[in-house]
C-alpha cells in the first residue's frame, strides 16, 4: 500500500473513532449528565436513544443524497458539524439545547462512516479491499468498546464539559487531517439516485439485508447482556468485571485484523463457516459459563467473533451492490442498527422467559437463519464462483 494510502487510512480510522466515541461515549456518563442538567437518568437517556434513531433514519437516505458530492468536502462537512455540535453541548445552558446539539450530528453519522468504508475499499485492489475495510472498522470498534471507559474516566476525573471537549478534539484532529493531507476526491461517475435505489429491486440485495440483520441480531442478543451474563452466571463483578469487559474490547480489535485477512483469503468460505463457528462458541458457554477462567477465554472468542461479524456484514451487502457503494454502506449501517434492536429485544425475552444462561440460544437461532439466507443467496445468484 502506498504511503499516501497509509496516511488516508490513519485519518479515516481517527475520523470513525471520533464519531463512534461521540455516539457511544455518552453512555458511560449518563448519570453525570443527569446531575449536570438536573434531569432524570431516563431523560438523559434520550441523548443515546434519539441519536441512535437519527442514525437509523439517516442510514439509507443521507449517504444516497450526498453520493454525488466531492468526498473530501462531505467528510469535512460532517466532521465540522460534529466539532461544532460538541462545542455547543459544552456551552449548552439547558438539557434541550444539549439534546438538539446531540441529535443533529446523528443524521450525519452514516454519511461519514459510509464514505470511510467506501474510500477505504476503493483505494486498494479488489482483493485487498476487505483488509482496508477492516482497518476502518478498527476505528469503529475502538470507538464502540473503548469510547465508554475513556469518556467515563475523563468525566469522573475532571468534568462533563471536559468529556465533551474530548469528543470535539478527536473530531477536530480528524477534520484537520482530512483538510491538510487528503486530496480532493471528486466522484468520477455519479450514479443517479434512481439507479442506486434500483438495487433494492434485486432479490440478492434483500437476501443480503436479511443475512446482515440476522447476524447483527445474533451478536446483539448475547453481547448486549454480556455484563448481566458474567454477573449472574459466572459471578464476576466489580473491578474484575470491568477488566473482563476491557479484554472483550481488546479482543474485538484483534477480530478486525483476523476478519480482514480471512475475507481477503477466501470470502465465500469465511462467510459460510462463520455462523457455524460463532454458534459453537455460543454453545460453549453452557460448559464454561460457571467457571471464571474458561469463561474469560470464551468472552475473548465472543469479542473476536463480534468484530468479524461486522466485517462480514459490510462485505455481504456491498458485494450485492458494488456499483452503489455509498448507498449499500448506508444500508449496512441501518441493518446493523435494526439487528441490534431486534437482537436486544429477543435477548431480553430469553432472560425474562427462561433465564440469562439461555440468551446464547437466541443467538444460535439467529445464526441458523442468517446461514440459511447466505446459502440461499449463493444458490440463487452465485452458484458457480468459488471465491466471491
Amino acid at each position: 500500500m502506498a504511503k499516501s494510502n497509509h496516511v488516508l487510512m490513519y485519518i479515516l480510522i481517527i475520523g470513525v473513532f471520533g464519531i463512534l466515541t461521540t455516539e457511544m461515549g455518552i453512555i458511560g456518563i449518563l448519570p453525570l449528565i443527569a446531575d449536570y442538567f438536573h434531569v432524570s437518568v431516563s431523560k438523559a437517556g434520550l441523548l443515546v436513544s434519539l441519536f441512535a434513531l437519527a442514525v437509523a433514519i439517516a442510514g439509507p437516505t443521507m449517504p444516497l443524497l450526498f453520493s454525488g458530492i466531492n468526498r473530501k468536502t462531505v467528510m469535512l462537512l460532517v466532521l465540522g458539524i460534529f466539532v461544532a455540535c460538541n462545542i455547543i453541548s459544552i456551552l449548552a445552558p439547558t438539557f434541550t439545547v444539549a439534546l438538539v446539539a446531540r441529535i443533529i450530528p446523528g443524521f450525519f453519522h452514516p454519511i461519514y462512516c459510509s464514505l470511510a468504508l467506501t474510500v477505504a475499499s476503493t483505494s486498494v485492489s479488489r482483493e485487498e479491499a476487505p483488509k482496508a475495510v477492516s482497518k476502518v472498522m478498527l476505528g469503529v470498534t475502538a470507538g464502540m468498546v473503548l469510547g465508554v471507559p475513556i469518556t467515563n474516566y475523563i468525566a469522573n476525573g475532571t468534568s462533563v464539559e471536559m468529556a465533551m471537549l474530548f469528543f470535539a478534539i478527536v473530531n477536530a484532529v480528524a477534520f484537520l487531517g482530512t483538510w491538510i493531507f487528503i486530496p480532493s476526491m471528486p466522484v468520477k461517475e455519479k450514479l443517479a439516485y434512481g439507479a442506486q435505489l434500483g438495487i433494492l429491486k434485486r432479490g440478492m440485495t434483500w437476501l443480503a439485508i436479511a443475512a446482515v440483520i440476522l447476524m447483527a441480531s445474533a451478536t446483539a442478543s448475547v453481547n448486549s447482556y454480556i455484563a448481566e451474563y458474567l454477573g449472574s452466571i459466572t459471578h464476576i463483578s466489580g473491578k474484575t468485571l470491568s477488566i473482563v469487559l476491557f479484554i472483550y474490547g481488546l479482543a474485538s480489535l484483534v477480530g478486525n485484523v483476523v476478519g480482514g485477512r480471512l475475507l481477503s483469503r477466501n470470502t465465500r468460505k469465511t462467510v459460510i463457516v462463520f455462523p457455524v463457528v460463532l454458534g459453537i462458541v455460543y454453545l460453549l458457554s453452557f460448559w464454561t459459563g460457571t467457571s471464571t477462567g474458561p469463561m474469560i477465554l470464551t468472552v475473548i472468542l465472543w469479542g473476536v467473533c463480534y468484530a468479524i461479524s461486522n466485517l462480514i456484514g459490510q462485505y455481504w451487502i456491498t458485494s450485492a451492490a458494488p456499483e452503489a457503494p455509498d448507498f449499500s454502506n448506508g444500508l449496512f449501517l441501518s441493518c446493523g442498527n435494526l439487528g441490534i434492536t431486534l437482537g436486544t429485544a429477543v435477548g431480553g425475552l430469553f432472560i425474562s422467559g427462561v433465564g440469562t444462561q439461555y440468551i446464547v440460544l437466541g443467538g444460535v437461532l439467529f445464526l441458523v437463519l442468517s446461514l440459511l439466507s447466505i446459502l440461499l443467496r449463493i444458490r440463487l445468484f452465485d452458484p458457480v464462483k468459488n471465491n466471491m
